[in-house]
């Protein structure tokens, strides 16, 4: 809904200071409920793109003139990242696995006792060009049922979502690396140079972490932009 309003803003030629939309009219121009239209427009105010003034309405800002990429402050799943930058992207199930959760997930995930995780492991790729790897665990007690009964090529976010737990954001830290060794040498990835590796936790709107992912970049086919102000 989000990417939909600004190309329907660009359409319309709106520039910074013009007046935009009410929650209303967005609502019934998509064809949706007036929350989802309130729920975009929040997220284009976090973004900086628009400026709600009280009593008058929202506004573009002068950020809005500002084209930029894949907004690093952006919080959205890998598979609505390719497919928002064009990738016919189709998905490797390497692993999937239950069991006890590594330090550091136990940590990210606020895991007790002998709770286990369910740990995926995925190669995105573009025909024969691989894009990301991806490790990501979550919490098995939000999955409930047998594993062999899910479908692991889709988003795991909208996985999570129809489960009752949708993330909406995440805490992530981003570092050049080389691809793990292992990983790199089974799925014959040790050509590629360096990656970049986004480690993020991701959180519901209640703040419970549901996902811990660290998801590895092709460093010659990926660049993420941030806007300074």
């Amino acid at each position: 809904m989000r990417d939909h309003l600004i190309e329907d803003f660009t359409r319309r030629g709106l520039t910074p200071g013009d007046r935009l939309p009410t929650e209303a009219e967005i609502a019934e121009q998509f064809g949706v409920g007036r929350s989802t239209a309130r729920e975009a427009l929040k997220l284009l105010e976090q973004e900086g793109l628009v400026v709600a003034e009280q009593g008058r309405g929202r506004f573009l800002s002068t950020l809005s003139v500002l084209k930029v990429e894949r907004p690093i402050t952006r919080f959205e799943s890998v598979t609505a990242m390719l497919a928002a930058l064009g990738y016919h992207a189709r998905t490797l199930v390497l692993s999937v696995e239950e069991g006890p959760p590594t330090p550091e997930e136990r940590q990210a995930l606020r895991l007790r006792g002998r709770a286990q995780v369910v740990r995926l492991e995925r190669l995105r790729s573009d025909g024969e060009n691989p894009l990301v790897y991806t490790v990501e665990a979550v919490p098995r007690e939000v999955l409930p049922g047998p594993l062999r009964h899910v479908d692991w090529t889709g988003s795991l976010t909208d996985l999570l979502g129809a489960h009752g737990h949708l993330p909406v954001s995440s805490t992530a830290r981003l570092q050049a690396v080389d691809l793990p060794e292992v990983a790199a040498t089974r799925y014959h990835l040790d050509s590629l140079g360096p990656w970049l590796l986004v480690t993020e936790t991701a959180v519901t709107a209640s703040g419970r972490p549901v996902l811990h992912a660290s998801d590895y970049h092709r460093g010659d086919a990926f660049a993420f932009h941030v806007v300074r102000r």
